[in-house]
């Protein structure tokens, strides 16, 4: 078998770019060591710079975006017991929408199916190879049968834990991290959310998160230690604990319900350097994780497919190499500058161990000046919209 683009993962990343190469008419393969059905279940992120709004109606998977996304002129960010609103399209002229990654990941499937867009699921084993050489190929097994795809080149979209990177020998490879020494406990109810915008919490208690995934469908989270248990925290417990870390007026109006997924995440800073090894492009998560405080995870993934897809492009149409040859470097440059803000974020508004009364006082004034100064309020909204590509 053979393929132009032999793309790993069938994440948001890797739908999005098969979708674009298949709308530009350069064929390409999707593999997936998962289920489809698996895939739709998982349940992330949900909120999309306009970059990525752009690029879903590039593929032509945006239409049920627009139609039942929420669009977000503003944020709050919460703390000595008052609501500061960030004006996201006053200061900007540019807001996010709210939808799903679910669903979006379902609406890119059902474009690839009705494009003819070639996908396999549940192929295990799979393995690039002589990605330095003239000669890309891929391999997997499906069925106990070993499958071999020649291509051009490898797109590597199949996140922190897959096999693109770990092909790359250690040698070639410089990693930057960042752990950090708290996690997420988060919950999906079917509840009304607490406000129509999302609510960034600092408390002394811990950080605490109100999203939504839809007017009906919220998303919860509040700071936890990393040895917390998920079956230590009933709903009621949980919902008790967001209530303390947030203003009265929005305690008070909280809607609650029973949640139907409870999780515990890590939060972790993580960049792989380069981003492309001969013939081979890691994609998205794959080579960088950023903590959710800034939404950038999803984002970044959409915006290393707009370097990549541009790169390709131009080696297809004109046979120039210019795109994939600044590919890395132009990434790159866009995922530093997203950890520095998802940094700068998680550290203004979490409760460190070792932070001290001084530290404390430090960030309580740097939540203080950063509502109370226009061009810092414009500087957080520029990065919370989205840097341009």
């Amino acid at each position: 078998m053979r393929t132009q683009v032999a793309i790993i993962g069938s994440g948001p990343a890797g739908l999005l770019l098969g979708q674009l190469l298949t709308n530009a008419g350069i064929d390409n393969i999707i593999l997936d060591r998962v289920s489809k059905d698996y895939i739709l279940g998982r349940v992330r992120a949900g909120v999309l710079e306009e970059g990525m709004v752009d690029m879903l109606d590039r593929a032509g998977a945006g239409e049920r975006m627009h139609r039942e996304g929420l669009p977000h002129d503003g944020f709050s960010l919460a703390f000595d017991g008052r609501d500061h609103r960030i004006d996201l399209f006053g200061l900007t002229g540019r807001r996010v929408m709210v939808y799903g990654q679910t669903e979006l990941t379902h609406d890119l499937m059902d474009k690839r199916e009705a494009s003819g867009g070639s996908s396999v699921y549940e192929a295990t084993n799979v393995m690039p190879h002589d990605f330095d050489g003239a000669g890309p190929y891929v391999t997997y097994e499906k069925d106990g049968v070993t499958h071999r795809i020649d291509c051009d080149f490898i797109a590597g979209c199949d996140g922190y834990h897959g096999v693109s990177r770990k092909s790359v020998p250690e040698s070639a490879l410089r990693t930057y991290e960042r752990i950090y020494p708290f996690g997420w406990l988060g919950i999906l109810a079917e509840v009304p959310p607490v406000s129509h915008e999302l609510i960034y919490a600092n408390h002394p208690r811990g950080f605490a998160l109100c999203s939504m995934r839809s007017h009906t469908r919220s998303r919860y989270y509040i700071q936890c230690a990393l040895d917390e248990k998920i079956e230590d925290w009933s709903d009621d417990r949980f919902y008790d604990e967001l209530r303390r870390r947030l203003p009265a007026e929005h305690a008070e109006n909280m809607v609650t319900g029973p949640s139907f997924e409870k999780s515990i995440a890590p939060l972790r800073s993580f960049v792989a350097e380069p981003m492309r090894f001969g013939k081979l492009f890691l994609v998205g998560d794959a080579a960088h994780i950023v903590p959710p405080t800034g939404a950038k995870g999803l984002n970044l993934a959409a915006s290393d497919v707009y370097y990549l897809f541009d790169g390709l492009l131009g080696y297809y149409a004109d046979k120039s190499l210019a795109g994939i040859d600044a590919y890395s470097e132009r990434a790159l440059k866009r995922v530093w500058r997203a950890v520095r803000f998802s940094w700068s974020m998680t550290t203004m508004l979490h409760r460190f161990p070792d932070t001290g009364e001084f530290g404390q006082k430090i960030q309580e004034t740097e939540l203080d000046y950063l509502v109370s100064s226009k061009a810092a309020s414009t500087a957080l909204a520029e990065n919370y919209v989205g840097l341009p590509y």
